[in-house]
């Protein structure tokens, strides 16, 4: 084909939104296969076509289709496995489950981790957890509270927001039953997954209630962390502001 006639067709989703003239071939590709995995033609864990069917669907050839999955898989949207094939990632993954956690030990340890449910409930949404959620001030979300504590000390208390109607059925008792990453139960059980997230940082002081939570001082300096979760086609499907304790972490990142 030419590397426009299927690809003018089908514009890819989210953050690849370019004309064919101006994207890379590709990159066309590229949101192909996300438009494939937002439709959930491959499910989390699943295998993908390989890369000479893929080429055959496309009508490409097979090295645009391997430069369009090593990209998906530097993004952490797909894992390679030597022999196996290409798979859709999952957060029940290792690899992927804490890809957007970016809490250190001081001393280099990742600790025991473990998570305490303390809410859950519908509410309708405030002006701001709406326009992050790409929502109407009132329409229904699911508002969550949880701490996550590491070798038994808590240090990090979550307030998260989830629109309501892609979660409908997520209560307080589902939420205790469950052991696993919140992720990858939002995969499994609601299919939204999440795939990139933005970040906002500042520090603050701990309110009375935050310090009984993590168990400090009310005023102590805390990190807090706004993150917006997207899923496919770039679709808000989380606003969760968390609040760090960091006397023995540090939030880490890596710059390119």
């Amino acid at each position: 084909m030419s590397d426009t006639s299927q690809l003018d067709r089908q514009q890819p989703p989210g953050r690849t939104h370019h004309s064919a003239a101006f994207s890379p071939l590709y990159q066309q590709i590229k949101g192909l296969i996300l438009q494939g995995l937002d439709r959930g033609e491959w499910k989390p864990g699943e295998s993908i076509p390989s890369e000479l069917e893929l080429a055959a669907r496309f009508q490409v050839s097979q090295g645009t289709v391997r430069k369009a999955i090593d990209e998906l898989a530097a993004d952490n949207l797909l894992i390679r496995r030597q022999g196996k094939g290409t798979f859709v990632a999952t957060h029940n993954e290792a690899r992927v489950r804490y890809r957007f956690l970016r809490l250190s030990s001081d001393d280099g340890q990742p600790g025991v981790s473990t998570s305490q449910i303390l809410d859950c409930r519908r509410a309708k949404a405030s002006a701001d957890v709406a326009a992050a959620l790409d929502l109407r001030a009132g329409d229904a979300v699911v508002n969550m509270r949880r701490v996550l504590s590491f070798d038994d000390v808590p240090t990090i208390l979550d307030d998260i927001w989830l629109p309501g109607s892609p979660f409908k059925g997520l209560t307080l008792e589902f939420l205790q039953r469950y052991r696993g990453p919140v992720y990858a139960l939002f995969e499994t059980e609601f299919g939204v997954s999440m795939v990139r997230a933005e970040e906002k940082i500042r520090a603050v002081a701990a309110s009375p209630a935050q310090a009984g939570h993590l168990r400090v001082e009310a005023g102590s300096p805390l990190l807090q962390v706004e993150r917006i979760a997207y899923t496919y086609g770039d679709r808000p499907m989380e606003l969760r502001r968390g609040h760090y304790v960091t006397e023995r972490h540090h939030y880490r990142n890596s710059l390119n």
